[in-house]
């Protein structure tokens, strides 16, 4: 069995080379092992690190049919949350968009990231290729499409033997192999390994953030809230039956000291009120954790630079209103899975060749909603009066034409992915 504390699981060669645990590389780890494709999983954290890091918890129909097909579905189906729907809340009034019906049966899911990257983790140490944790990746060489090269090469280090008040580090190792697969984000080592000539960068800044919040209190609502207000946003979300995950929208700069708890459940109280239900207030219950999110929609081109290929936040980030920056993680590495898969069976890089272009029709699509959706929600800081009467009504429209909800449940819930196949095809 593997392990990814030994020497013995760093071979110095392999056919794919994939940087970053996160989802997008974990999964795609597990995908090319189903397929008999040898890789090896660099990541710069420790276990505990990845492990817990919170990210999304909303995963789309497609997402959840994918990670059942790789075999790493028992858990989310045991104790994911499947929701049919969302509800609206706007101008002290709400709203539900019923999923099913609108969007050709789908769904989604509430299961956090956190615990899809546990899965993953835990299936790849138990029978999966190589996971080197505290991999620190130094350089990417032998990936520029006029390289004589034969193979790409993955310089990194890992810490070395501890000793009392000292860490010795070793020399930097190196990995040989095929493809180099980025998936460290949008601060890693793989996105700088494009030339800066050769790739364009798309980014809207918004002036604006999110205060995420986990609380020991039951949801609020059996699915979750989206809400619009005078006073800015606010999303009722959930990680269980018994804890909440709740956000406010607040200015750029945020200290989260600057918001005690009592503030915080009074500033939700306020600004998920409706008249139909006048004074209701949240079960209130311990804050365990608060953060600010900055956020951005960000997309570079193209997602390919010769043996190397980018998926996840090292090609496109999405603000998290619309519910897509896992998703889309998932949808790039099942396309780069088939891909690898067609060269590996046939050696076509037909699909390899077509990866980018592939991949970011769907990503441009998911930036457009998740741009849409923040624009329509969130009270920007110099906003007038006449720009709130357009948002309420698109929201009343939402409100009150099929055609307009079905295009926020089709997008909400996901476009289809081709589930991962052994095969080309």
């Amino acid at each position: 069995m593997p392990s990814a504390d030994q020497d013995a699981a760093a071979p110095a060669r392999t056919t794919v080379g994939i940087i970053g645990a996160g989802p997008a590389g974990l999964l795609l780890a597990r995908l090319l092992h189903n397929a008999g494709i040898d890789c090896v999983v660099l990541e710069s954290r420790d276990r505990a690190y990845i492990e817990q890091r919170q990210r999304a918890g909303i995963l789309e129909q497609g997402t959840v049919d994918v990670l059942r097909a790789a075999g790493v579905g028992e858990r989310m189906d045991r104790e994911g949350l499947p929701h049919d729907g969302i509800e609206l809340r706007y101008d002290r009034r709400s709203h539900r968009i019923d999923f099913p019906s609108l969007a050709d049966g789908r769904r989604v899911l509430v299961y956090a990231q956190s615990e899809v990257v546990k899965d993953l983790v835990a299936r790849q140490l138990a029978d999966g290729p190589p996971l080197l944790f505290d991999a620190e990746v130094v350089e990417v060489a032998g990936v520029d499409p006029g390289s004589d090269a034969s193979h790409a090469r993955i310089h990194y280090r890992r810490p070395g033997p501890r000793g009392p008040g000292r860490e010795e580090s070793r020399p930097t190792a190196g990995l040989s192999c095929d493809y180099v697969i980025g998936c460290d984000g949008s601060h890693g080592v793989s996105r700088a390994a494009v030339p800066a000539a050769l790739r364009t960068t798309y980014e809207r800044a918004y002036p604006y953030s999110w205060l995420a919040v986990t609380a020991q209190a039951p949801p609020v609502y059996r699915e979750l809230i989206y809400a619009h207000s005078t006073r800015g946003f606010a999303l009722a979300s959930m990680r269980s039956a018994e804890v909440s995950r709740l956000y406010l929208q607040v200015p750029n700069g945020t200290d989260p000291v600057d918001w005690p708890d009592a503030r915080v459940w009074d500033e939700l109280d306020a600004r998920l009120a409706i008249d139909a239900d006048p004074g209701r207030r949240l079960g209130r219950g311990p804050i365990t954790a608060k953060s600010v999110l900055p956020m951005r929609s960000w997309v570079m081109e193209p997602m390919r630079y010769g043996r190397l290929l980018l998926a996840g936040d090292a090609a496109h980030i999405v603000p998290p209103a619309g519910a897509k920056g896992l998703n889309l993680a998932v949808a790039d590495v099942v396309e780069l899975s088939r891909a690898l898969v067609q060269r590996h069976v046939t050696g076509s890089t037909e699909r390899l060749d077509a990866y980018s272009a592939t991949c970011l029709r769907r990503v441009w699509r998911a930036e457009h909603f998740s741009y849409t959706m923040t624009e329509l929600l969130h009270t920007a800081p110099a906003q007038t009066p006449f720009q709130t009467r357009l948002q309420l009504s698109q929201l009343d429209r939402i409100a009150h034409s099929r055609h307009a909800a079905a295009e926020l449940a089709e997008n909400y819930t996901g476009l289809p992915i081709a589930p991962p196949s052994p095969y080309a095809s």
